[in-house]
């Protein structure tokens, strides 16, 4: 199953590799550039931990032994960074993606719980090292916020009518490094470690329900290929390259 996963990642970004490199305009790049956009593929492993199910009679499901975990996914992904300076930058990350939540413990015959699409940015502020050369690691802090959209009771066997999901908030670290190939182009690796958790609610048409709090905690990891130019040079105003 991991190899396959793998295997999934690269050929994604094999293909985003090659869509990007016949989008874009070799001759206006810059290495030390702005403005960085990269595509790439990340997987997604989710640390879970159901904290609470309660139903709306204050029964603990908890307790007797039900829990629930989210998939793994493979995504294509899109990254926006602006560098303030040689060192300091911003960085948008974004994606959309399809999720399904499991039945564990007592609930795992009940098999798919409830699926749904997530729009999940995240912002960090981002330090980039210099003076290695074409390797240049960076970290970076932020946080990221996930909204959850058309959520489905999907092939579940609890028999609920509706599912809703509120959206989550978290704390993000990141630690990542872009390998220069020249005229604005690179490679890059990176890591994220999200910490955040969801409000799950089940509810039945007998009008009784079922309140999950659930801990998503992802870890996300990206390869992608970079571009890098001037931002300024789109609209012809820029008069010196101050990241150099």
């Amino acid at each position: 199953m991991k190899m396959k996963f793998l295997g999934a990642m690269a050929a994604v970004a094999t293909g985003l590799a090659t869509m990007a490199a016949g989008s874009l305009p070799a001759a206006a790049g810059d290495s030390n550039g702005n403005f960085q956009i990269k595509a790439g593929v990340s997987g997604v492993w989710t640390d879970d931990d159901t904290t609470s199910l309660v139903t709306s009679g204050g029964v603990n499901l908890l307790a007797a032994g039900a829990h629930a975990s989210t998939d793994d996914m493979v995504l294509p992904t899109l990254t926006l960074t602006y560098f303030f300076n040689r060192n300091v930058a911003v960085e948008l990350f974004c994606c959309f993606g399809q999720t399904s939540v499991v039945g564990e413990g007592i609930l795992r015959g009940n098999g798919e719980l409830a699926e749904t699409w997530m729009f999940p940015p995240i912002l960090t502020l981002q330090y980039h090292f210099d003076g290695f050369g074409a390797v240049r690691p960076y970290v970076g802090a932020g946080v990221e916020w996930i909204h959850y959209f058309d959520s489905k009771v999907g092939k579940n066997g609890l028999g609920a009518a509706s599912v809703d999901l509120d959206d989550s908030f978290g704390f993000a670290l990141q630690a990542g490094v872009d390998f220069d190939l020249g005229g604005g182009w690179s490679l890059g690796l990176d890591v994220k470690k999200v910490w955040e958790d969801t409000e799950v609610t089940w509810k039945f048409a007998n009008g009784t329900s079922i309140k999950a709090d659930h801990d998503i905690d992802p870890l996300i990891a990206t390869a992608n290929l970079g571009y890098r130019f001037n931002l300024d040079d789109l609209f012809g105003r820029r008069e010196a390259a101050p990241l150099k």
